[in-house]
């Protein structure tokens, strides 16, 4: 792949991740100079900066992310749409490093291998309210979110605007959801977001059924590659589905 295609498909997977994280903001700002999502839930995931165009305003940026954020959770995102040297910057000017997750894409030039699903298990598209504050209560649990969250994660779920782009998977056995994933398409790219699985049902093959099923909808919408980011436990099973890693976030909180 030639440089300029590759930062194409780059722009391509930021601007689907800026898409999905953004759609979690009761308040977003995209001003130009940063962009910034604040849901209100107390849950740095689902507040912060994605990202910024110039070195030239973040101290602007960090004092306004700052003010605005305050009273929540949040992280700043350092990904490969920042700037060169926004990390150093950042720890210039307070911020803490919390890690890095790497980016890992996918071609979507064939359908995923199929593969047998555990004995029992299906997993379905999520249509319905019930079904959807199942999802909600499956991968906030994975995730550590507090109980109290799940009626505000359950509405920006269902209120999210660009819902026509996003296919929710819920694998289901003896019928409760034991594992999740969000599959969101656009900008060609099939983002590939909040994969849990119940621990008491993990290494049992459900994490491989779910991204089997989430890849069978990327290729079926017609998007040309998958991307997400992985943590330690997941990026050896997204190694084995042909992801490889591209690039990386790095993820920083800000002490007031």
């Amino acid at each position: 792949m030639s440089v300029t295609a590759a930062r194409q498909e780059l722009a391509g997977i930021t601007a689907n991740f800026r898409q999905y994280l953004m759609g979690w903001g009761e308040t977003q700002r995209d001003d130009g100079g940063f962009d910034r999502y604040r849901s209100g839930l107390a849950t740095p995931q689902f507040n912060g900066v994605l990202r910024i165009r110039s070195l030239d305003a973040l101290g602007r940026a960090v004092a306004t992310a700052r003010t605005e954020l305050a009273g929540v959770p949040w992280w700043w995102w350092a990904g490969p749409d920042s700037p060169e040297g926004t990390p150093d910057a950042l720890t210039r000017h307070g911020a803490v490093p919390l890690g890095t997750l790497p980016l890992m894409v996918r071609p979507l030039d064939r359908a995923p291998d199929p593969r047998e699903p555990p004995s029992g298990l299906r997993v379905e598209a999520v249509a319905t309210p019930d079904g959807l504050a199942g999802l909600v209560a499956t991968y906030r649990t994975s995730m550590g979110i507090a109980p109290e969250l799940q009626t505000g994660l359950v509405r920006f779920e269902a209120d999210r605007a660009d819902n026509a782009d996003v296919v929710r998977l819920a694998a289901v056995l003896d019928g409760e959801v034991v594992g999740t994933t969000v599959v969101i398409t656009a900008h060609d790219v099939a983002g590939i977001f909040l994969v849990h699985v119940a621990e008491p049902h993990r290494r049992r093959g459900i994490g491989a059924a779910l991204t089997t099923s989430a890849l069978r909808v990327a290729h079926d919408r017609g998007t040309h590659r998958a991307a997400l980011l992985a943590s330690p436990a997941g990026e050896p099973l997204y190694r084995r589905f042909g992801f490889t890693t591209v690039s990386g976030y790095r993820l920083f909180s800000l002490p007031a």
